[in-house]
């Protein structure tokens, strides 16, 4: 298999072995460019499963970790603690009034399945008749277990369907430049949510803005502040998964502040450490946290990591927020940038439902929808032949480049979406 460009001894994420393009030898990254080991050099147009807030290599980020190395990589987080978790936490609860609290973890699906498992015994000691999860259509909030449940059922979790727990949920009201049903659309979706709360709800669970993998899937933030109405209403918790959204991605530092919401739990991670190490946190409130104190033995909460609070991926984020502090203009400008662009290839008679937020253009391909959709990867292998790596969620094209993207370099993305397109062949 060697021969075929496919590594004998690795599996690789969401790829059959041998099917299709192998997966591209890199062996280095400088800002937004990866570089082959036979030399091509590759914009990174979607920061490496949107992970590489501010370009690949880093060099404040990877000193920072190199600095830290030599004090302290690593040290168990249940019986120590130590500087920069602690100046994390703090910087990050600053970001967030009225969450004062941060529990440390690996990725996303756990940071997701921390706040999830938090809600359910924080209600259950206040309400035992509290059961009821629900979510939107269409989420996507990791691989987990609990994660997956909480997610939209179809492709990515139906093998493992029969280990799902039960979860509700409410339509979300996607759209996009120029959509006339947007209203109708939202105001059904509220109703549909008014309904389901009527069961005792242990919690909410959303992506503020924008549901990534399920195909960049954007709302306004009026429908998100009429969810959190009626979940506070009805006495719930609201949980937002910023794991995509945080940092910058949506033209804020975070989602829930350009929205107007105040969660109750907050789940990071992916541009936490700038794309350098895994790690992820659950921001919670003071209250919900003092739920899981005192004398009572099993008020504890249950769960815990090897590498929790990781000192090196600890100095990893706090570089990181160091640049997203210093310039919190970039994303913004970023969205500038694209707006022309994108309005430019929406004219493109295979491009539909063009949309944008902060840091993400994303478009839908004309003809057949859904992610085994053929469309999307010839476009991508069409992309990739102009010096840009895409990855469409089938039918759904986006660009969520770094932040330090130039113009000059967002034109060759957008250059090489309008040749792949033009040598696209229709449905």
């Amino acid at each position: 298999m060697a021969d075929s460009g496919w590594h004998p001894h690795l599996w690789h994420p969401l790829r059959r072995t041998g099917e299709g393009l192998p997966p591209l030898p890199v062996r280095r990254g400088r800002g937004v460019w990866l570089e082959l080991e036979d030399g091509r050099q590759l914009i990174d147009a979607i920061s490496s499963w949107w992970v590489t807030l501010h370009g690949h290599g880093e060099p404040t980020i990877a000193a920072a970790i190199a600095a830290q190395a030599r004090d302290l990589e690593q040290v168990i987080f249940a019986d120590f603690r130590h500087g920069p978790a602690a100046r994390l936490a703090e910087r990050l609860c600053g970001h967030w009034p009225g969450l004062s609290r941060v529990f440390f973890s690996d990725d996303g699906s756990t940071a997701v399945e921390v706040a999830l498992k938090l809600a359910w015994q924080h209600q259950q000691r206040r309400d035992p008749q509290r059961r009821q999860l629900i979510a939107f259509e269409g989420a996507y909030h990791g691989d987990t277990v609990g994660a997956m449940a909480v997610g939209s059922r179809g492709l990515f979790n139906a093998p493992f369907e029969p280990l799902l727990f039960p979860v509700a949920r409410a339509p979300w009201p996607a759209t996009w430049w120029d959509d006339d049903g947007v209203d109708a659309r939202e105001a059904a979706a509220l109703q549909s949510l008014e309904a389901l709360l009527q069961t005792p709800t242990v919690a909410v669970i959303l992506e503020p803005l924008v549901q990534g993998a399920s195909g960049m899937a954007m709302v306004r933030p009026s429908f998100l502040q009429g969810v959190a109405e009626r979940t506070r209403a009805a006495g719930a918790l609201l949980i937002a998964d910023e794991v995509l959204t945080g940092f910058g991605r949506t033209g804020d530092l975070f989602a829930c502040r350009r929205a107007g919401l105040t969660p109750d739990l907050v789940a990071l991670s992916k541009g936490l450490t700038g794309g350098f190490l895994p790690m992820s946190v659950t921001l919670a409130g003071e209250t919900l946290h003092q739920s899981f104190c005192g004398a009572d033995p099993t008020a504890m909460f249950f769960h815990g990591h090897s590498f929790t609070a990781n000192p090196l991926g600890c100095a990893a984020a706090l570089a990181s927020l160091d640049l997203l502090e210093a310039d919190p203009g970039r994303p913004q400008r970023l969205e500038q940038l694209h707006r022309p662009r994108l309005q430019i290839l929406a004219r493109h008679p295979l491009v539909q439902r063009p949309r944008l937020l902060g840091t993400i253009a994303a478009f839908d391909l004309r003809g057949p929808s859904g992610y085994l959709q053929p469309a999307g990867r010839e476009l991508q292998r069409l992309c990739l032949a102009q010096g840009v790596y895409l990855r469409p969620l089938g039918s759904v094209v986006y660009l969520m480049p770094p932040l330090v993207i130039s113009a000059a370099e967002l034109d060759r993305c957008y250059a090489a979406l309008q040749q792949g397109l033009a040598q696209l062949t229709p449905a």
